[in-house]
């Protein structure tokens, strides 16, 4: 642990800068917008807790001492540096939203319905949903925030894991499904899955259960995974889908995840470039987030 500076106030180091600078207690008044006495006051008060005069003051002139001398160019250089720090800053191009990129099921089924708590918690800061499958180039600034899903690891971005994701069949209570036989008699719901890798289709699910006589090919088949839960919900058959993505049909009972086995998916993780995650707006994002997953 660092210890802390021992610096004199600052109010009295910008006195001393601007008088040193000018050799002149009005003049660095005049900048400062304060009075010649206050900058005088400021200058006593630098000099009584160094212990060492800075200034020889003359009739109607002020030249630096020895110890002023070795201080100023010191403390000029420092100031000049904390300025320029400060005008990069302000030239840096502010964002009017942060931009999060995440999928096309994530941003429908967790994202828009927390909107109102992000905006009432941050109401400073507004947010843009890029919704997509494709991976956006955030280095390229297409995005300042995204939650991938996958293995990863994700290379020149600084990552975080919000959840995993699992995967089981699900469909209306109307359907009445008691055991992993009845779905021999029910309608299979087939939708395309985004990735090549992991795939939760019935395929994969039947190695697993093992039900005699289910035909894993047959079924309705949907390209979209939204519409496939939406068709799961108005009682046209079993999907395999994200349990994850449909808490809220559990909580509301308009569909039920009657039986196992369950499909083990990947990571959910919160991805950002190392300097937009430390700014204040991504991380306002960043604990939207992580509520998100965590609800």
């Amino acid at each position: 642990m660092t210890s802390p500076r021992k610096l004199p106030p600052l109010a009295s180091l910008r006195a001393f800068e601007a008088a040193a600078r000018h050799l002149s207690f009005r003049k660095a008044a005049d900048e400062l917008a304060v009075t010649p006495t206050a900058v005088s006051h400021q200058l006593r008060l630098l000099e009584a807790t160094l212990g060492l005069p800075l200034f020889e003051r003359h009739i109607r002139r002020v030249s630096l001492t020895q110890a002023g001398a070795q201080l100023y160019p010191v403390l000029r250089e420092g100031l000049d540096s904390f300025a320029r720090a400060i005008a990069e800053l302000s030239l840096q191009p502010q964002r009017s939203a942060v931009t999060i990129s995440a999928t096309t099921l994530f941003t429908a089924r967790r994202l828009i319905p927390a909107l109102g708590l992000f905006q009432a918690q941050w109401p400073q800061f507004a947010l843009r949903l890029h919704a997509s499958d494709e991976a956006v180039d955030l280095a390229s600034g297409a995005a300042d925030i995204a939650v991938r899903y996958g293995a990863g690891p994700f290379v020149g971005l600084t990552s975080e894991v919000l959840c995993q994701d699992r995967f089981g069949v699900v469909c209306s209570p109307a359907l009445g499904l008691r055991d992993p036989a009845d779905l021999t008699a029910a309608t299979l719901i087939h939708s395309e899955w985004y990735r090549q890798d992991l795939q939760p289709d019935w395929r994969r699910w039947q190695a697993l259960a093992q039900v005699p006589g289910l035909n894993v090919d047959a079924g309705l088949h949907i390209t979209d995974e939204s519409h496939a839960i939406q068709a799961a919900v108005a009682g046209q058959g079993v999907v395999i889908t994200s349990l994850f993505l449909i808490e809220d049909e559990l909580a509301r009972g308009v569909l039920v995840h009657p039986f196992g086995p369950v499909i083990e998916g990947h990571h959910y993780h919160l991805v950002a470039t190392e300097r937009n995650m430390a700014s204040a707006d991504v991380e306002a994002v960043r604990q939207w987030l992580k509520a998100v997953a965590a609800s």
